[in-house]
């Protein structure tokens, strides 16, 4: 009886570690990935903020022109 308890404690020791060994091995292997999508949000974040400072920069232009052209009719 005492035989049969110690290889099911032992069996579930060795199934404990390989279950231990086995989620160590992929939350090294998800590490890379997670720094590759995190790298990859910052560059998308980096692109909607210069396309956004650009079309700022546009509209401001564009509001420029349209004063001008309005303040040479006025004048005229």
């Amino acid at each position: 009886m005492a035989d049969n308890t110690s290889n099911s404690d032992r069996l579930a020791r060795d199934a404990q570690k390989r279950t231990t060994a086995a989620t160590e091995i992929g939350m090294i292997a998800l590490k890379p990935i997670m720094h590759f999508q995190v790298a990859m949000l910052r560059m998308w974040a980096d692109s909607i903020e210069r396309f956004a400072g650009n079309y700022e920069k546009g509209f401001e232009e564009t509001v420029t022109a349209v004063e001008e052209q309005s303040d040479k009719d006025r004048a005229a």
